[in-house]
């Protein structure tokens, strides 16, 4: 398509408005509800200009870019208005259209008035295509739609131009994180690390995080652990024409045995009130004497037809709204709907303690004297205090660090052994490496403790570097012996990329003559010079089968891991040696141990 075809057909596109506007649900995972729709627009399907890439190209291009932009908000407002969607309402815009001289002012509040949409529905996403070099004017236009009651969003962090200046100087009220964060973000450690680290920056700026661009389910398990709280992509839903309204159908169900290995196996139980709840429906002077009658009931969950929490009543709230002159006779007929906060945590009984918690810190809005609602299969079942979330996971915190390894702070053997029983109790199929350091005993002797405790510190980090943090675990053992836990179907694959990189670490703990040689001599158990290779791992694998997990207990599968790395550091150098526990052997074996 030539260039002279390419600006007719986008006049044509404008022209006739012939854009199609999409939507994709963008859900907020504490209350497993849709925060609301980000609008998404498409050329006519028989175009060249259909991709959203294309068709904006072009227009920046012919000097037109927001004249089209301004057709998008248009077509989406539209839209959004006809399905009658609720919650907010993403608008893209690029500050280079907001800063053209073209750009017409007043023109979205128009669009809104005329399709009866408040502006403090809508979240203008800056979207940055290009440098933004007058952050000054950029203020200036924003500024100007937060007057209007506008919310200001962050699109693309980490990707565009200048995006961490942009957040430092607008402190917008949502950031979205560019997918190639999240993209293999469970596999990926740096990339943990830089969404750790949106996340801390997020809080302190007080903005709220948005995860695009999920599209698988390890994904979104990290991003969950990691206390992200809204998430959008395609494992969710793609964009559409008419998009999904009820995010508990979006959401992939809670399973206990997804677990990570790391954290407490148990559900919620010791957290679950089971306190009665009230329809949507119940008059708000019903509520009103169910919290008469009970001093200590603090808050009501409010629930639809089929059992499902659709809002929550604090006592102290009701109390605020019905102080007011005349408020008790206007609302005591009203249906508590009415008055309730739709503003609320919701978690599955099956999640952990730790889950729960991460979801809590990452709710700025959560006060410590609310409550939460603890559902089974999305369905009521009672409420948690937070204060004795806060409890719990304090006193987790304090057994974990009694129980750590004191130098890399991996968890240590009390917690190692824990994790092999929960493995064998929720039947995963797992591979248990037990990991061993070659030479490490005369390399301390030659080099000293220091240098010594420098290469344990690196092997801590490689392991870290090569776990799914919401599926495997990690732990110091003692010495130079430590275990880790893969379970995924690429744990090979992460192994060798493990023994090649430990390799390349040490690297830098030896001296020239000994890097330069490939050796170095000291004594040995004997006392007697020897020449020894450098560092290398040797790695004991037990594949461990649901089949056979009720037939051991955690002493005899750490056994199995002992013998198997018996078995690698047979072989010089780095190694990898697999007991299948499905081959009788195995069993022969185990039977001896015992």
């Amino acid at each position: 398509m030539t260039v002279t075809e390419q600006l007719s057909a986008l006049s044509a596109i404008l022209t006739h408005r012939d854009l199609h506007s999409l939507f994709q649900p963008i859900v907020s995972l504490s209350d497993r509800r849709i925060l609301g729709y980000e609008a998404l627009t498409r050329g006519p399907s028989n175009s060249a200009l259909h991709s959203p890439v294309s068709l904006f190209a072009v227009a920046r291009q012919a000097g037109r870019l927001s004249e089209l932009e301004l057709a998008c908000r248009e077509s989406a407002c539209r839209r959004f208005s006809e399905q009658k969607l609720e919650g907010k309402l993403f608008l893209n815009i690029s500050p280079e259209s907001l800063l053209e001289p073209s750009h017409p002012p007043g023109r979205t509040l128009q669009l809104l008035q005329r399709y009866g949409i408040p502006p403090s529905q809508v979240v203008i996403e800056l979207t940055e295509q290009t440098p933004t070099d007058d952050f000054g004017l950029l203020y200036n236009a924003l500024y100007h739609y937060r007057d209007m009651g506008f919310s200001i969003a962050l699109d693309d962090l980490g990707a565009g131009y200048s995006s961490l200046r942009l957040w430092s100087e607008l402190r917008p009220d949502y950031v979205k994180i560019d997918r190639h964060f999240i993209d293999g973000i469970h596999q990926d450690a740096v990339k943990r690390e830089f969404v750790g680290s949106m996340l801390q920056m997020a809080k302190a700026s007080r903005a709220l995080v948005i995860a695009e661009g999920i599209e698988l389910q390890e994904e979104l398990a990290v991003l969950i652990d990691m206390g992200v709280e809204l998430v959008q992509g395609y494992l969710l839903s793609r964009p559409q024409e008419h998009p999904p309204r009820d995010a508990r159908a979006l959401l992939p169900k809670t399973d206990p045995t997804a677990l990570a290995l790391s954290e407490e196996g148990s559900d919620l139980s010791a957290l679950l009130n089971l306190l009665p709840a009230v329809q949507q429906t119940t008059p708000t002077a019903t509520v009103l004497e169910a919290f008469r009658k009970q001093a200590n009931l603090n808050s009501l969950a409010v629930l639809d037809e089929q059992q499902h929490p659709i809002g929550i009543v604090h006592r102290s709230t009701l109390s605020d709204i019905l102080l007011q002159p005349f408020a008790t006779e206007l609302y005591a007929r009203k249906p508590i709907s009415r008055l309730m906060s739709d503003d609320f945590l919701a978690v599955e009984l099956s999640q952990s303690l730790q889950q729960v918690s991460r979801l809590i810190t990452s709710r700025a809005r959560q006060r410590i004297e609310e409550d939460f609602i603890i559902m089974q299969h999305g369905v009521y079942l009672g409420l948690g205090r937070v204060i004795d979330v806060l409890k719990l996971i304090t006193e987790l915190k304090i057994q974990q660090a009694r129980y750590a390894n004191p130098l890399t702070l991996l968890p240590g053997n009390v917690p190692i052994q824990q994790c092999l029983t929960r493995l064998l109790q929720q039947g995963r199929e797992s591979m248990i490496c037990y990991v061993d350091i070659d030479s490490f005993k005369p390399f301390n002797d030659l080099y000293g403790y220091g240098r010594g405790d420098e290469v344990l510190l690196c092997l801590a980090q490689c392991l870290n570097d090569r776990i799914d943090p919401s599926r495997d675990f990690v732990g110091h053992i003692g010495g130079d012996d430590f275990l880790m836990v893969l379970g995924s179907e690429d744990w090979r694959k992460r192994l060798n990329l493990l023994l090649e990189d430990f390799q390349n670490q040490c690297r830098r703990f030896y001296r020239a003559e000994h890097l330069e040689a490939g050796c170095f001599v000291a004594l040995n158990r004997q006392g007697q010079r020897q020449e020894f290779a450098l560092l290398s791992l040797s790695v004991g694998v037990v594949h461990l089968h649901p089949e056979v997990c009720s037939t051991l207990d955690a002493s005899q599968l750490a056994e199995l891991a002992s013998q198997a790395k018996h078995h690698a550091k047979e072989v010089t150098g780095a190694s990898v040696h697999v007991i299948d526990t499905l081959e009788a052997k195995v069993m022969i074996a185990l039977n001896q141990a015992i």
